[in-house]
């Protein structure tokens, strides 16, 4: 994490740090102080894999926690069989899941559906070509349903 934000002016790194975390306070959401940054591709992989599973969604609760609590390297593979295991999934069908990489192409056509929609930061809301980028107040997400429900309600009346 030094490496690669030492080029970065370290009041405004510090800033948007803490920003960061009055925001996972506010929605109350733990939050640690992170020492690297994970290549988390595998990781998405297992975690389309694990959105085809009864019970799948543990499996992303788990992996915050993971790596915004519990500073895992959510790169590693041993790392990634104990959060499926934790949660009740397939250990030995998401050891295939990684070894084949079957969900790679899925995670693919999703990285080129956020380039093609402009997608740059997470959450992202959308609906109807519209989009709300990146962690933002309540009231901004009020708006965003409240003009889609608008929307729906002009072309249900022509």
């Amino acid at each position: 994490m030094k490496d690669l934000y030492r080029k970065r002016n370290k009041e405004e790194s510090k800033a948007a740090g803490d920003h960061l975390r009055t925001l996972m306070a506010e929605a109350g959401l733990p939050y640690n102080k992170r020492t690297r940054l994970d290549n988390s591709r595998v990781s998405q992989e297992l975690g389309a894999w694990a959105d085809t599973q009864e019970g799948g969604e543990a499996f992303h609760d788990a992996m915050f926690k993971a790596y915004f609590i519990e500073d895992k390297t959510i790169s590693d593979v041993g790392t990634l069989l104990d959060i499926t295991g934790s949660v009740g999934l397939d250990v030995e069908a998401a050891r295939e899941v990684i070894e084949t990489r079957s969900f790679g192409s899925q995670v693919t056509a999703d990285w080129d559906r956020a380039y093609e929609d402009g997608i740059t930061g997470v959450p992202t809301f959308s609906s109807r070509d519209l989009f709300v980028f990146g962690c933002q107040p309540y009231e901004v997400l009020e708006r965003f349903y409240n003009h889609l429900v608008k929307l729906r309600n002009e072309a249900a009346a022509q």
